[in-house]
């Protein structure tokens, strides 16, 4: 067994103090520690946070230690000796994905700092936590007051952990199975209406797969007092982060619905229905995947669909869910460059940053359209007997249970089964081209008795000068440009500080003075690297960005009527 000592002293430094037990150690051992962690498809290279790495032996002496590559370490012992290993982890970041320590709180992703001997990956693993007696622990893991055991790596690389005083804790259980709630932070919590929300939507994912894949399962939630919104996916569990903290039971209420359906139903889509490049995980390199359009694309879209089919969202709050992907999709230019296959293939390329302008697409945006359009393809081949909820159950008892990663040919082969051979031209033109994605989506909603409309941007930036900006103080800069619109022939260019339009300082309002000075040609001041420069706008009679929505049909055709009512169910 392998054994972890993490302590907390200085927590002002944030650096949590680390001290592993290696027994019988082969010899000349490697050490390694994770490059990347599951759910997100990037290296981390968390070696980047590890200090003062030192190794003894069983009598103390130290060893010699040489660095191979970024995130390993070769260690000069003599075969079957006990080593000990000690390094510091600075945990300065707080999202769902990270180690973070403070005063009020030691949370974990053990994923990022634990280190193992990839040799010894699927022995059992035991984590001692010297943490204040006031704090409570939330984990998945078994724990034994503050002890923690894993019954090998991989579990225990899957399994984050809280420490903190502020956790407050509830549950809910759905045919037999536990579901626990964690909420970390300094909020008053409307207990019944989120166990009501949760355990509604929770109801509805198993009724889909008829089963669930763990015997229990954690939300673990941190609630922080600015803007944010995160969750990370794990094998019994969900780290989640929402803020700010005044607004999570109001406006943000329906962001922490969104995002827990969405984890939980990643507990069968990628932690259970898992793609082959990924089956097992390999924690030292890329495990490339065209798949992200089933992993997160499919994900996106259940999600939100869950919380309808459930009662917990109205239609109108999943049209305005679906209505921020579709003006993702209309609004990244990347479409007609990269595949959203292909853009999967590349989040190990560059991560989750926009990039490079219009090189890319979301596979979670793109996918969550395909998605739909799937769905709606196998209800309509199906005569409404099955939809994309099928695929997933199939992917599930046929591959999941069997312990068979899913290869893209498999997705094809499966979806091509429940919708027909036209299904292949889809993938091809759609999943693996990049033709628009206009007439599926169309066709596809007008199927169910759904209208999608688009029209100008009311915004005067956007619909008539075709640029996006963010406010920054008094000036806005620039975010997006639509090719050949007058801000692309102004030659106006991304990251340009706009700070005057026909010599009238902002003050935080481009639009409003865009708006009132209509009828006159319009000049820009920016400041780009530092130097002021003029730029005139010329005259083009046409819109630009365009604002999207959806609506149902106010008279449905019997089968339009029929499609919706099989597709909301």
């Amino acid at each position: 067994m392998t054994q972890y000592f993490l302590s907390t002293d200085s927590p002002n430094q944030q650096y949590v103090q680390f001290r592993v037990q290696f027994t019988k150690v082969s010899e000349n051992a490697t050490i390694v520690l994770p490059r990347w962690r599951p759910g997100r498809y990037e290296l981390g290279n968390f070696a980047k946070n590890v200090r003062n790495f030192r190794v003894f032996d069983g009598k103390g002496k130290p060893c010699a230690v040489q660095k191979t590559d970024t995130s390993t370490w070769q260690v000069t012992n003599e075969n079957g000796a006990d080593l000990r290993v000690e390094y510091g982890y600075y945990a300065a970041d707080l999202n769902a994905g990270s180690t973070y320590l403070s005063k009020e709180q030691l949370y974990v992703n053990p994923v990022n700092c634990f280190i193992y001997l990839p040799e010894r990956i699927n022995e059992p693993c035991e984590v001692n936590l010297s943490i204040p007696d006031n704090w409570n622990i939330a984990t998945s893991l078994k724990r034994e007051g503050k002890q923690l055991i894993a019954a090998d790596f991989h579990e225990l690389a899957d399994a984050p952990f809280i420490c903190s005083e502020l956790l407050q804790y509830n549950q809910y259980e759905v045919n037999g199975t536990v579901f626990h709630l964690w909420f970390n932070g300094a909020i008053t919590i409307d207990w019944k209406r989120v166990i009501q929300d949760f355990k509604a939507f929770t109801v509805k994912q198993i009724e889909k797969f008829i089963e669930f894949p763990v015997p229990h399962y954690h939300f673990l939630i941190h609630i922080l007092p600015y803007k944010a919104y995160h969750g990370v996916e794990h094998q019994h569990s969900t780290v989640i982060t929402l803020g700010p903290t005044y607004d999570v039971f109001g406006e943000a209420y329906s962001e922490l619905l969104g995002v827990s359906s969405h984890e939980l139903y990643h507990i069968w889509n990628v932690k259970a229905i898992r793609p082959i490049e990924m089956f097992p995980y390999n924690y030292q390199q890329e495990n490339f995947s065209r798949l992200g359009y089933l992993c997160e694309g499919v994900t996106t879209y259940m999600g939100d669909l869950m919380l309808y089919k459930s009662g917990v969202f109205k239609l109108k709050d999943y049209f305005r869910e679906m209505q921020v992907q579709l003006q993702k999709h209309f609004d990244n230019f990347g479409r007609f460059n990269h595949s959203v296959a292909d853009s999967s293939w590349d989040t190990w390329l560059d991560g989750y940053v926009p990039g490079a302008p219009g090189r890319k697409v979301s596979i979670y945006t793109e996918g969550c359209l395909l998605a739909f359009v799937t769905d709606v393809m196998i209800r309509q081949h199906s005569n409404n007997k099955f939809g994309l909820d099928e695929a997933m159950k199939r992917l599930y008892f046929n591959f999941a249970l069997e312990g068979k990663g899913v290869s893209e040919q498999d997705y094809r082969a499966l979806i091509c089964e429940l919708a027909g051979d036209q299904m292949n031209t889809v993938f091809d033109d759609y999943f693996y081209g990049t033709r628009p994605f206009e007439a599926i989506l169309t066709e596809a909603f007008d199927a169910i008795g759904i209208e999608m409309l688009h029209q100008p941007s009311k915004r005067y930036s956007h619909g008539r000068l075709g640029f996006k900006t963010l406010q920054d103080g008094a000036n806005h800069v620039v975010k997006a440009i639509y090719p050949g619109s007058p801000a692309d022939l102004a030659g106006i260019m991304l990251e340009d500080t706009i700070v005057a339009v026909n010599n009238y300082s902002l003050f935080g309002e481009l639009d409003k003075w865009l708006t009132y000075l209509d009828d006159e040609q319009k000049q820009l001041t920016i400041l780009r690297a530092g130097k002021l420069l003029e730029l005139t706008l010329p005259e083009v009679q046409r819109n630009f960005y365009l604002d999207y929505t959806l609506k149902q049909v106010e008279v449905p055709n019997g089968a339009q009527k029929k499609a919706f009512e099989h597709w909301s169910k």
